[in-house]
């Protein structure tokens, strides 16, 4: 694995900067796995500690709120008949960052593409894309994962005749709160809103079920501001962005603002694919595939609404999973088609990024999440 050092200088070194280990787990589309780096930011050198090749593609993870533990999905066939893929729970090493294996469960579905886990630790989100499902699963003391509790299958489709056949779930949001998810389907064209049995992990339609996105958007990724009053939506298809106000009661969606992704002068083919609001709430990012770029938005701290700020090259093709550092200092994308995650520093003020010259070298790196200690 190669790593390029920062330039001097390009790396803030701010009063509250940590000299303690942090970890960035990278899962890929590559046989070799997921791999662990050690990151020491008061030297800014990031150092692969850990390969874990167990699965095939484990192509996104997340956290648990105790940072104890990491659930991936991965394209790995589950050990039965059904041609299902997998998700994994995976126990973290407090003094190394290290993985290992605590179990795994069918996806309930093909093409399983993204999960997450309930801001109160008891659940795990599953999507599976090709199969246009969802699952739900109950994380056991030992932070492993139970057999799926609910299992939901989409069904419809929209107007572009080549990618949205039929449904595609994409990603899903949990609210702040936990009582709702938001579950970005691609196929339909809608953002569907299910509430959460605490008691179960059951799912059911929320008063307002869902709110319908542009026809041919598609909805992709999904992510509500700190103040929990409003959310944005990423447009796949259609390379915008989607503002809503969100009613925290019902969990209903209101859209206020739609916006355009792309350069004016920009005329190539395009899909957008993440989304991220900085720490402080003050500016919205997202990644645009094609041109190969960061969106950079200033968000009005009254309203919600996205003003442009402008475009950051990512330095690297098909830029498709991005993280904000959790201090605001930096961004780290992972560019799949030329095997880097590339950092940028972050002007916090103004939300504009400058490229540090350091660099990973990953195969086909698809998501990058990174974990600072106490």
């Amino acid at each position: 694995m190669l790593l390029l050092l920062p330039a001097a200088g390009l790396f803030p070194h701010n009063s509250h900067a940590m000299d303690s280990r942090e970890i960035f787990y990278v899962g890929t589309f590559d046989s070799q796995g997921l791999f662990v780096y050690e990151f020491d930011r008061s030297s800014m050198k990031m150092t692969l500690v850990q390969t874990v090749g167990e699965r095939q593609s484990p192509n996104f993870q997340a956290l648990h709120p105790d940072r104890e533990t990491l659930y991936s999905v991965s394209g790995h066939t589950f050990t039965d008949d059904t041609g299902h893929h997998t998700v994994s729970a995976y126990r973290i090493d407090g003094e190394t960052g290290h993985l290992s294996m605590i179990n795994e469960q069918s996806s309930e579905g093909r093409g399983v593409c993204h999960v997450s886990v309930d801001p109160q630790g008891e659940f795990v989100y599953v999507s599976n894309y090709s199969s246009g499902n969802l699952s739900v699963y109950r994380i056991q003391e030992d932070g492993g994962l139970s057999e799926a509790v609910d299992v939901v299958q989409h069904e419809g489709g929209s107007v572009n005749e080549r990618r949205q056949q039929g449904p595609h779930v994409h990603s899903i949001i949990p609210s702040p709160d936990g009582r709702y998810i938001y579950v970005s389907d691609l196929g339909i064209d809608k953002i569907m809103i299910y509430e959460v049995n605490r008691q179960t992990g059951g799912l059911s339609p929320a008063s307002v079920p869902f709110v319908e996105n542009t026809p041919g958007a598609g909805p992709r990724h999904f992510t509500i501001h700190p103040n929990g009053t409003v959310a944005y939506s990423v447009e796949e298809l259609s390379s915008t962005v989607a503002v809503f106000r969100v009613d925290k009661q019902t969990g209903a969606l209101e859209q206020i603002q739609r916006i355009e992704m792309l350069p004016e002068d920009y005329e190539d083919q395009n899909t957008a694919a993440d989304i991220h609001i900085s720490p402080d709430g003050s500016h919205l990012y997202a990644t645009n595939r094609g041109d190969d770029s960061l969106v950079i938005y200033r968000i009005d701290q009254l309203s919600g609404e996205l003003e442009l700020v402008g475009h950051e090259s990512t330095r690297g093709g098909h830029p498709r999973n991005f993280g904000i550092d959790k201090q605001g200092e930096f961004v780290f994308v992972a560019n799949r088609d030329d095997d880097n995650v590339v950092f940028f520093s972050r002007d916090e003020a103004t939300g504009v990024l400058q490229y540090t010259g350091m660099e990973i070298e990953a195969p086909a790196p698809v998501c990058v999440t990174q974990l600072i200690p106490d």
